[in-house]
């Protein structure tokens, strides 16, 4: 479609409100520069205090980069701990974030000019709805997932009440009307728990989502054809309202600390010669799987690049790498290897033309970035959604996994089952193929006249003229 370049009175103001954790960050953030270089107005929201130090750093380079976005810090109270809350520093925030949401109303309602639509994290949907009818603006939810597993969050609602008993009934699998059925396996851990805190935070916000005017998401219309024509064509979730497929996100320019330090030497590597291993900015493995992931590693042969945490939480690491993998394995594999303890551009690695495959814990970000790039990817999913979107991976051909690795920490997984996974990432050209394909469908989905292209440019305009008309009423 033909967009005309908007002009100042017709320049819509979003209101972009993430939730805790650089999974949920990073999309918005991308998103955020999307809508700037489309003439729109942004306030960005955030919460504080933040949960990593990953958050605090990413959001002050954004804004300093960025000095026209309008920022306000949502000081979120405190929760009281109780029995059901999760230990997990980010859920507590999910829930903390969730029952404030609705305290951004005097934050909004005084800005100048006018709040003309809120784009909110699915974890804060229902205080930031009640602020959008209040302010007579649109809420558009913002997903930070796949389409599948919004597609459970959505019939959580139900599936902790009146179906409550699928999930203790001992059936191999929960059927969605009108969807593929989900392996109960894939089902995270908390949702057999209604009084999960997490849990009891995504249903209340999940009941949120019939009332937003969309729920804008960071897949493209081929990685997720059968969900998304079943939901948009009310085959299945028939009230929720239009899914808008924008990505795979583009990624956004910022100098950070570190980059030198690996890009350098992918450059220096043979093409597709390098197994790239992240499992994302809150999963921690064991200290007994790392060393089965660095034996299985090692004993594979390639070349590698290796982003390690041992802490949930970034600001809580402490030990050297020497201490957790030895330097004995650090010094015999120096000259084909490099492992890392920092935050790493994942956008830039991915893009390295040295990578040949991508060892991941299939968060969502990873995926779509994957994706963009058309690296495969050897899936090793440890919590929340990741089951799931290695399973829409899968089938949308970009990758592997095994299901019998299980959740994160429930079994070791010993280094020749790594190993055989990562020959076979690295050598299955048939694999490659189909990835490269899948990356082909991001970059015509994202390109000029593409889907994800087209839509985003749409709910831009469709805000444009509702200021336009506001303003001459």
């Amino acid at each position: 479609m033909s967009i005309s370049p908007g002009s100042v009175t017709s320049q819509p103001h979003i209101a972009l409100f993430p939730s805790a954790g650089m999974g949920h960050l990073t999309p918005f953030l991308r998103l955020a520069s999307q809508l700037l270089s489309h003439n729109c107005k942004l306030t960005l929201i955030t919460t504080k205090p933040t949960v990593s130090v990953a958050e605090c750093t990413h959001i002050s380079s954004f804004l300093s980069k960025h000095p026209e976005i309008n920022h306000i810090e949502f000081h979120v109270p405190p929760m009281q701990h109780s029995g059901s809350i999760s230990d997990d520093p980010f859920f507590i925030q999910f829930e903390a974030t969730s029952r404030s949401a609705h305290q951004i109303h005097p934050l909004l309602a005084s800005l100048t000019p006018p709040v003309s639509a809120i784009f909110s994290d699915l974890v804060v949907a229902n205080g930031a709805n009640k602020v959008a009818v209040d302010l007579g603006v649109k809420n558009y939810v913002v997903s930070t997932t796949s389409l599948k597993f919004l597609s459970l969050m959505a019939y959580l609602p139900i599936l902790t009440t009146s179906d409550a008993a699928k999930l203790v009934d001992g059936a191999a699998e929960i059927e969605i009307p009108g969807l593929t059925p989900l392996p109960i396996s894939s089902i995270p851990p908390p949702f057999f728990n209604a009084d999960h805190g997490f849990t009891a935070t995504l249903v209340s916000n999940a009941k949120a989502l019939p009332f937003c005017n969309g729920i804008l998401m960071n897949t493209f219309e081929s990685f997720e054809p059968e969900t998304l024509s079943a939901i948009n064509n009310k085959r299945a979730l028939s009230n929720l309202p239009s899914i808008l497929p924008i990505g795979p996100l583009e990624t956004y320019g910022l100098n950070m600390n570190g980059q030198t330090r690996y890009l350098p030497w992918l450059n220096d590597q043979p093409a597709e010669s390098v197994v790239f291993l992240s499992f994302g900015s809150r999963t921690a493995m064991s200290k007994d799987q790392i060393k089965e992931l660095r034996d299985g590693l090692e004993r594979s042969g390639y070349r590698f690049l290796w982003v390690l945490k041992t802490k949930k939480v970034d600001k809580d690491e402490k030990e050297d790498l020497g201490e957790i993998l030895s330097s004995s394995f650090l010094e015999r594999t120096k000259n084909r290897g490099m492992v890392i303890k920092e935050w790493v551009n994942q956008q830039d690695i991915l893009g390295n033309a040295a990578i040949g495959g991508f060892v991941s814990h299939c968060g969502w970000n990873s995926v779509m970035e994957a994706a963009g790039n058309g690296v495969p990817v050897l899936a090793w999913p440890q919590h929340g959604d990741q089951r799931t979107n290695a399973e829409v991976l899968e089938k949308a051909g970009l990758g592997i996994w095994d299901a019998t690795w299980g959740w994160g920490g429930k079994r070791l997984v010993k280094q020749d089952e790594i190993q055989r996974k990562i020959s076979e990432l690295m050598t299955d050209e048939k694999l490659k193929s189909k990835a490269k394909s899948v990356g082909d469908e991001a970059k015509k989905a994202t390109g000029n006249g593409g889907t994800s292209k087209n839509t985003i440019l749409e709910t831009i305009e469709s805000l444009k003229q509702n200021v336009h008309c506001f303003r001459n009423s």
